[in-house]
C-alpha cells in the first residue's frame, strides 16, 4: 500500500475536511474513571433480535443488529459455506509474491457485516456513550462495562475527513479485536474479525476473477474508493456498488483488519484448509490487512491481495511507549464484523479477542487500573 497523505506543517495529515451534519463524535472525552469492573464468571444474556437470524430450515438471514441502549444499528448478511482457492493464480496480473501457492480452502456458513464498521457503532464503545447515555444498567451491561476502552485519542482520529456514515479507521488490530469483544457481551452474540481466509472468501464471493466484479481494471471505480478518485480520504459507506453476495466497500475505501499475522510463506507451509484457521501473531508487525483503501493503487485492491501493517503507522503518535489502540498515521485502515455460525467455546474466545504480546497486555492492565 502506499500511503500518499500529504503532511502538514505541523506534521499531521492534512485531509480535505467534509463537514457533515447529524452524528458527530466528541472532542474532549473524560479521561479514564480507575479500575473496570470485573465481569461476572457465568456468560452473559443474549438479546432478542427484532427479527430471526435463520429460517425454519436452520439457514442463515441477514438481520439487523441495534446495539442496546443506543439507537444505532448495523446489518449483518449471511456468507454460504462453500470451498474455494485461496490466492492468485500465476498469471493474475500484478499479484503479489506472498499470494502463491492458490490452495483450496473449506469456509462454514457465517455472517458478515454488509458495511465496515462505521464511527456511530465505534464510538458507542470507544467513548462510553453506551454508559453515558443510560439511566439505569441493561442486562448485559456488568459483562460490556468490563471491557477494556481505548485511551482518549491526542486528536480526533477521523482527521476531518468526516464522521456521519463514515468508516472508523487509525485503530489497531487490538482495538478492533476489544470492540468485536465489547459487541459480544452487549449482545450475547459471538462477533470477531475475519480470518484472512474468511475475508477473501467473502470478498470473492463466489467469482474468480482478480475482483469480485471481473478482471477489467477499468470498472474499479464503479465499485470502489481507491487512489484515483478517492480524494484523499475515505467516504460514507455503501456508495458504489455492492459484491454479488451483498457486501460493500469489499475493495477500496479502507482496509480491514483480519485476524492473522503477515507471513508470505504460510499459504504454502500451512496444514490446514479450513478457513478458520488463523496464523496467529507472535510479533506487533507485521499483521494482515485486506481489500485496499482510498490511499491504494488498484492491484492492492484485488481480491487476492494481501498487506502488511508497518511500525510508520504510529510515526506520529507523541506516546512512550506507543499506544495500543490508535494508528496514527493509518486513516486508511479499519475493519468489518465476522459472527460464526458455530462459536468456539466459552474457554476459546478471549484468544479472539484479547492481546495476543505479554508487553502489550501489561500496559492494557495498567490502563484497567486507571494509568495511561
Amino acid at each position: 500500500m502506499l500511503q500518499r497523505t500529504l503532511q502538514s506543517t505541523l506534521g499531521l495529515p492534512l485531509l480535505l475536511c467534509v463537514i457533515s451534519t447529524g452524528y458527530s463524535a466528541p472532542q474532549d472525552p473524560p479521561a479514564p474513571e480507575g479500575a473496570y469492573p470485573t465481569a461476572p464468571d457465568e456468560p452473559g444474556p443474549i438479546t432478542p433480535l427484532k427479527a430471526p437470524d435463520m429460517d425454519a430450515e436452520g439457514g442463515l438471514l441477514a438481520y439487523e443488529e441495534v446495539l442496546p441502549g443506543t439507537d444505532v444499528a448495523f446489518t449483518l448478511l449471511p456468507i454460504p459455506g462453500g470451498t474455494f482457492k485461496m490466492g492468485s493464480p500465476p498469471d493474475e496480473q500484478d499479484r503479489g509474491s506472498g499470494e502463491s501457492p492458490q490452495h483450496e480452502v473449506e469456509v462454514a456458513p457465517f455472517w458478515m457485516g454488509r458495511y465496515e464498521v462505521t464511527w456511530a457503532e465505534y464510538h458507542a464503545w470507544q467513548f462510553k456513550l453506551d454508559q453515558a447515555r443510560r439511566q439505569a444498567p441493561g442486562p448485559s451491561d456488568p459483562w460490556a462495562d468490563a471491557v477494556s476502552r481505548p485511551t482518549p485519542p491526542y486528536v480526533p482520529m477521523d482527521f476531518e475527513m468526516g464522521i456521519k456514515g463514515c468508516p472508523a479507521v487509525c485503530m489497531t488490530q487490538l482495538a478492533a479485536k476489544q470492540y468485536t469483544r465489547w459487541l459480544s457481551m452487549k449482545t450475547g452474540r459471538f462477533y470477531r474479525l475475519p480470518t484472512e481466509a474468511e475475508w477473501e472468501y467473502a470478498c470473492r464471493a463466489g467469482t474468480v476473477s482478480a475482483y469480485s466484479f471481473g478482471n477489467d481494471v477499468d470498472d474499479l471505480e464503479d465499485h470502489a474508493w481507491f487512489f484515483d478518485n478517492g480524494d484523499d480520504r475515505y467516504h460514507p459507506v455503501g456508495q458504489k456498488k455492492a459484491n454479488p453476495w451483498g457486501l460493500f466497500d469489499m475493495h477500496g475505501n479502507v482496509a480491514e483488519w483480519v485476524l492473522d499475522a503477515y507471513d508470505a510463506k504460510f499459504y504454502a507451509e500451512s496444514d490446514s484448509n479450513s478457513a478458520t484457521r488463523v496464523n496467529w501473531p507472535t510479533a506487533l508487525y507485521p499483521r494482515v490487512v485486506r481489500g485496499g483503501s482510498w490511499d491504494s493503487d488498484p492491484e492492492d485492491l484485488r481480491s487476492a491481495a494481501r498487506l502488511r501493517s508497518k511500525k510508520g503507522w504510529k510515526v506520529q503518535d507523541p506516546q512512550l511507549p506507543k499506544s495500543i489502540w490508535y494508528h496514527t498515521d493509518a486513516s486508511f485502515v479499519g475493519f468489518r464484523l465476522v459472527r460464526p455460525l458455530t462459536p468456539p467455546g466459552q474457554d476459546e474466545r478471549d484468544r479472539y479477542w484479547e492481546a495476543d504480546l505479554e508487553s502489550v497486555r501489561t500496559i492494557q492492565l495498567k490502563q484497567r487500573h486507571g494509568g495511561r
